[in-house]
């Protein structure tokens, strides 16, 4: 039983020595200013899930296509059920899927989660779903 309790022990302190999560503040501010458009999603996705992902392709593509090219604006589409995820999955306290359009200036980050609009509006409202899109990014970019 002793042993037991050692090595359970051990393994707890073995565990919790990891590194500590650090960002590299040099990196960040070497990628300028920028708005990131990150949408979360699990392996099995509603309907919703899949038409918040399409339209915000097609507000990506059709209105800020110039942006991304020049990295002003950066799209990324994040599992959160795959392991190599769990650091950006953990930043943003992601459980299920979520749509978060952040700014970047000056090296600070204004995050901006837009998960309840874009699950209020996608399937039943999609106009105004693009609409709030579109906003939000024009205002980042600003």
């Amino acid at each position: 039983m002793k042993h037991l309790f050692l090595i359970a022990i051990s393994l707890l302190l073995f565990s919790c020595s990891g590194k500590p999560k650090t960002e590299n503040k040099q990196e960040v501010s070497a990628r300028g200013d920028r708005v990131e458009v990150i949408y979360f999603h699990g392996k099995q996705r509603c309907v919703t899930c899949r038409a918040i992902e399409q339209l915000t392709n097609e507000v990506l593509e059709a209105t800020f296509r110039n942006q991304i090219d020049k990295g002003a604006v950066v799209y990324k589409v994040i599992d959160i059920s795959d392991p190599q995820n769990e650091a950006i999955t953990d930043k943003y306290e992601v459980t299920w899927s979520s749509l978060y359009i952040n700014g970047w200036k000056g090296g600070k980050e204004t995050v901006n989660n837009m998960t309840e609009f874009s699950f209020a509006n996608a399937k039943g409202s999609p106009d105004i779903f693009k609409e709030g899109i579109k906003n939000k990014i024009n205002e980042l970019l600003k």
